[in-house]
């Protein structure tokens, strides 16, 4: 059997892939297996913040698998250390939770918030209000908590506990939290899943003045926007927020598994021993690859990011076949008058790969992409989606 049709007999149903079987690729640049070029667009969904094969990440990782690969939560251990200093450093907040996922680092904030509202208000505050059209994970909870109705079918009952608002909606949600007892507020600046949509400035300031009129906790899930990739190290900073608790993953590692939940000052004592764990969350080698991209998560290179979707969207917003140009940083959600399914599959064929979300297509480039091959790319897309209006 060739790989294809491995793939197609053991693994799982649940993914729709593309016509295309990865087999190298070095930075932004893809091969398949037939040595067909692709330049990069999607960073494994906005995994690999600085393409494939880093030399310098290589060799942080390489080097911690020469020291040793797993050590029990139950000791200490430096990449593990280093990685929470530099988080909380680079971000003002006070402590951290490593596991393996965002969905995982969703739960922990979800447990600890319930907790600092049990301990602080009472047993009867547990309910944490998300908004519509948010995307906090696959684990029961986190699918209970994000606010889509089609991730919920056919997995009832799903735990109780959490009440979604419109984005937008101050009213509905000063409403909500004024008639339930509630623990938070959860929040995705730019919700992913949901079409790439910022919440903007004016609902996020409608947020922080609710949080803190109500004594809420403000969970600020940053598991696809953070680390550099908004043009900030997380979206949050963008609107001047202070969240009480930060989720993060994907582009922490680099391309390894990693998940991190940040304690702000309120929540910094919230768990104590036994409170949570994870046999895997703190992984050296994963916290290794984390030290290496948050040292170079720098002022030049978020500049960088910037620069890149000033150039998205100078040479896409309104082109022949692209209505707008939505998201923040090198987050950027096409909107197109024709199925995004196809058109991706399009893109593929010219050479370019590319994510969706709902009807939209989804750009999540590298960090570091070079500007020539971000152009070529760009260029590309404007070509097919010009052809596609004739």
């Amino acid at each position: 059997m060739c790989i294809t049709q491995l793939d197609r007999r053991y693994l799982a149903g649940t993914y729709a892939r593309f016509p295309m079987e990865f087999s190298h690729g070095k930075g932004s640049t893809v091969y398949d297996r037939s040595g067909k070029e692709y330049i990069d667009l999607g960073s494994g969904i906005a995994v690999n913040i600085f393409g494939l094969g880093d030399e310098s990440w290589k060799a942080a990782v390489t080097a911690q698998l020469d020291s040793y690969q797993h050590c029990s939560n139950l000791y200490c251990s430096e990449p593990v250390a280093k990685a929470a200093q530099l988080l909380c450093e680079k971000s003002g907040m006070e402590r951290v939770f490593f596991s393996n996922s965002g969905a995982e680092a969703n739960e922990c904030a979800i447990k600890a918030a319930r907790k600092w509202a049990a301990e602080h208000k009472g047993p009867e505050y547990q309910t944490i209000v998300t908004l519509n059209k948010s995307f906090h994970g696959r684990t029961l909870a986190t699918l209970a908590a994000t606010g889509q109705e089609v991730y919920h079918k056919d997995y009832a009952p799903l735990p109780t506990g959490f009440r979604h608002v419109d984005v937008g909606n101050a009213a509905q949600l000063e409403q909500l939290v004024r008639e339930i007892p509630c623990a938070a507020v959860m929040i995705e600046c730019v919700q992913g899943e949901g079409g790439v949509m910022p919440i903007g400035q004016s609902y996020a300031d409608d947020i922080a003045r609710i949080c803190k009129k109500y004594e809420l906790l403000l969970i600020c899930d940053e598991v696809q926007l953070g680390n550099g990739r908004s043009g900030k190290l997380f979206g949050y900073m963008h609107y001047g927020l202070q969240p009480d608790l930060v989720t993060t993953a994907k582009g922490l590692g680099g391309g390894l598994p990693i998940g991190a939940t940040l304690f702000g000052a309120r929540t910094a004592d919230t768990l104590h021993p036994g409170d949570h764990g994870s046999t895997f969350g703190g992984n050296p080698v994963c916290c290794a690859g984390a030290v290496e991209i948050l040292s170079r998560l720098d002022e030049k290179l978020l500049e960088g990011v910037l620069e890149r979707e000033k150039y998205i969207r100078q040479e896409l917003d309104g082109s022949p076949g692209i209505l707008a140009v939505n998201g923040m940083g090198l987050m950027l959600g096409l909107s197109i008058p024709f199925p995004a399914r196809p058109f991706a599959e399009r893109l593929l064929e010219k050479g370019v790969l590319v994510t969706t979300a709902k009807d939209k297509i989804r750009l999540l480039p590298a960090l570091n992409i070079p500007m020539e091959q971000l152009k070529k790319a760009v260029r590309i897309i404007k070509d097919c989606a010009q052809e596609e209006t004739v």
